[in-house]
């Protein structure tokens, strides 16, 4: 579960580091602003992965998942990205935990 959890905080991580100068530049946000939702929701992102061996690292990742698909009100974009990593990280742990359960029996 952790793998699958790890691997779309990762890639989501590169996905909203780089809406940052796209928030500046076509969006218009004020850089400020635009680097810390960016930035921020990417080590947030980062921190999560490296907390998934714990319960609290779940519960990061969903947080970072809804702010994701806040960002959308800087960027519209983000809210149909954010919208597909949200998916992502659910389809991650519904599978993981059906593919967990059927090898522990």
């Amino acid at each position: 579960m952790r793998r699958l959890g790890a691997s779309v905080l990762g890639m989501e991580a590169i996905v909203v580091a780089l809406f940052t100068p796209v928030a500046i530049t076509i969006g218009g946000v004020a850089p400020a602003l635009a680097v810390t939702a960016g930035i921020g929701l990417a080590v947030l992102c980062v921190v999560a992965t490296g907390l998934l061996k714990k319960p609290i690292g779940y519960v990061l990742g969903s947080v970072a998942q809804v702010l994701a698909i806040c960002t959308g009100f800087l960027v519209p974009t983000m809210f149909f990205l954010g919208a597909i990593f949200a998916a992502l990280w659910i389809a991650a742990i519904f599978v993981a935990r059906r593919v967990e359960g059927v090898t522990s029996r």
